[in-house]
């Protein structure tokens, strides 16, 4: 509890993660997230990380730091050199479509919703940044959603849409089979966090006033 609020902390010492019991499909994910002071090894030096997994299917520990489950990463970031909340990753061997250009150092995709789309993890990382950083100061409460529908999701950022992809699906024997549901993720990857007023709504359809982001 702080200031009677039930809030979940995440320390952060191991890598792992906390989710839920429940398969969601298509909906609505609102909920609070802020930093606490702790950092870990192998990340002391690195920005504040956390992320929640979406569309998470199978078994845990099929990551690259054999973690967590197949499925998409809102990621939950500090801002530091060009990393924010709201970057993707691609978790294992899932992929989605993402409209990205590379950034002013020409070292990373980054989203832009003019831009070409872009298969993630063919022939490149597996990483697109977000497509502007709407983190408010440490010690504050970043409001994030997420909008998932049909294979279909937007990351939301204090009200600021800074990603969207399309076509979620993973690769399994060189084809690309959809990925549209699944568990839900916390992350706890080397910092603590702190996460509140998680809620979730189902959806029948993306939202009239986001269609434009999948014309």
């Amino acid at each position: 509890m702080q200031k009677g609020e039930p809030v979940l902390r995440i320390s952060g010492e191991i890598y792992g993660c906390v989710f839920t019991k429940q398969d969601f499909t298509n909906y609505h994910l609102k909920l609070k997230v802020k930093w606490g002071d702790k950092k870990w090894v192998p990340r002391l030096d690195e920005p504040r990380d956390s992320g929640i997994l979406y569309n998470s299917q199978g078994e845990c520990g099929v990551d690259y730091w054999h973690s967590w489950m197949l499925s998409q990463e809102f990621q939950v970031s500090e801002y530091q050199r060009g990393n924010a909340m709201g970057d993707y990753w691609r978790i294992a061997n899932s992929t989605a479509d993402i409209r990205a250009a590379l950034n002013p150092t020409k070292d990373t995709l980054r989203y832009n919703p003019a831009a070409a789309s872009v298969t993630m993890g063919n022939g490149n990382s597996g990483f697109c940044q977000a497509a502007a950083n709407y983190e408010v100061p440490n010690g504050q409460w970043n409001e994030l959603e997420l909008i998932q529908v049909n294979g279909e999701s937007l990351h939301i950022v204090n009200g600021h849409v800074v990603l969207a992809l399309a076509n979620s699906a993973y690769i399994k024997n060189g084809q690309r089979i959809p990925l549209t549901h699944g568990k839900i993720q916390l992350q706890s990857e080397a910092a603590e966090v702190y996460y509140k007023d998680i809620m979730i709504r189902p959806l029948t359809a993306m939202p009239t006033q986001y269609a434009q982001y999948f014309n």
